[in-house]
């Protein structure tokens, strides 16, 4: 049950993340935003949430994860409905700001949570369902803003106020069911650092893990936040249908994700070593990453729609390989790998959605932003090629 809410919480998390962009068009032209502003907007999110994993980083190796994991999913749901009265962009800025510097929050309570609740063999179920929950919450995020959204002006506030209405109510179960006590020990706790931080910091696979967050979450932040105004306004797609299909693209990317990690694990089962096969699939789905070089030159149609679910498989595929990359560092020094992780992945796609607004402004189109995001997981392919080393036996990977 405890995962069950906790594949919840990810699900309102992601909502009140997309609800911004599957209403960017409305909102962008209700204030009078440029896409300049739209790109700071977005940015502000991703230098909010930067910040929060380095604080909720080192409070969730220290605080009540009960207490705290409830204070910070109150404090981003009542962000999220602040955006629904927003007025101007200064203060859509500012809700922004707060919703991703408390969202952070999320991600190493959550992870601590199955740390501690799950014994080791349990804990990929746990976190399977965990991460599942984004997509989901991404998933039903257009089909929330088709029943919420009226034609009327200001219709777009509506969806903000009920997601963090949902996100409040997620608080009852959580108390009822989870107690300090369950949370106070477990498998993860006790375990003395088996490297001291200043070591870890200055470690290569350190750098590669932030070299390789960076690079991957600024593409999908990328697509997720500019898609449906490149649909819109990129592509001339009715809202409806941007919506709709943009519900099908984060299945699509759902069904990357899946594949991603039943396709390494298919080849070690056939006697692949374990980081060669992680590094066919990363370089599978960054393949299809970057099929998207080929959006400046695909009209709408069949064919540009094809070629978007792909790229949402390959851009969310490489997540799973990822994940797998950072368990071979120190599991006790998880919230501060959380916590650099959060920045170097949040730094990067805020300053890319500024320099997409400015490149959207001059040129009147997001075709070659999009491609350049989508060709960014080839970077750290590269690097964990070349540079991760002390490959493991298929036993430890085991």
């Amino acid at each position: 049950m405890v995962c069950g809410l906790l594949l919840l919480a990810s699900a309102v998390n992601y909502m009140d993340r997309q609800t911004l962009a599957g209403a960017s068009v409305r909102i962008t032209r209700e204030l009078g935003l440029t896409d300049v502003q739209y790109g700071r907007v977005e940015a502000v999110f991703g230098y909010g949430f930067a910040l929060g994993s380095v604080v909720f980083g080192w409070l969730a190796d220290r605080w009540s994860l009960r207490g705290l994991y409830a204070g910070v999913l109150a404090a981003w749901s009542l962000a999220g409905m602040a955006t629904g009265f927003a007025a101007d962009g200064t203060q859509l800025f500012w809700c922004r700001a707060l919703l991703g510097f408390f969202e952070a929050g999320h991600w190493p309570c959550a992870i601590r949570t199955t740390r501690l609740l799950l014994a080791e063999k349990d804990r990929p179920m746990g976190n399977g369902l965990l991460q599942s929950g984004a997509t989901i919450g991404a998933i039903v995020t257009p089909l929330v803003l088709l029943a919420l959204m009226g034609p009327a002006d200001g219709a777009w506030r509506r969806p903000f106020l009920v997601v963090g209405v949902a996100g409040l109510g997620w608080l009852v179960p959580w108390l009822l069911l989870v107690r300090s006590s369950d949370l106070a020990s477990g498998p993860g706790r006790g375990q003395p650092p088996a490297m001291g931080v200043w070591e870890l910091m200055t470690s290569r696979r350190m750098w590669v893990v932030l070299a390789t967050i960076a690079c991957i979450n600024t593409t999908w932040q990328v697509l997720r936040a500019w898609l449906p105004k490149f649909l819109q306004q990129g592509r001339g797609m009715s809202e409806a249908n941007a919506l709709w299909f943009n519900s099908a693209w984060f299945a699509m990317a759902d069904v990357g994700c899946l594949a991603a990690g039943a396709l390494a694990t298919w080849w070690v089962r056939r006697g692949t070593q374990p980081h060669e096969a992680r590094l066919r699939v990363f370089g599978l789905c960054g393949a299809l990453s970057a099929l998207a070089a080929l959006l400046p030159w695909l009209p709408s149609g069949p064919v540009l729609m094809a070629v978007l679910g792909l790229v949402a498989a390959g851009a969310l595929g490489v997540f799973p390989i990822y994940h797998a990359f950072t368990q071979e560092l120190p599991g006790s020094r998880q919230g501060l790998v959380t916590g650099l992780a959060g920045v170097a992945g949040w730094i990067m796609p805020a300053w890319a959605h500024e320099w997409l607004g400015r490149v959207a402004t001059r040129t009147g189109s997001y075709d070659a932003g999009l491609a350049v995001a989508g060709l960014l997981p080839l970077v750290p392919l590269a690097l964990l090629a070349l540079a991760w080393g002390g490959r493991p036996s298929r036993v430890d990977a085991r």
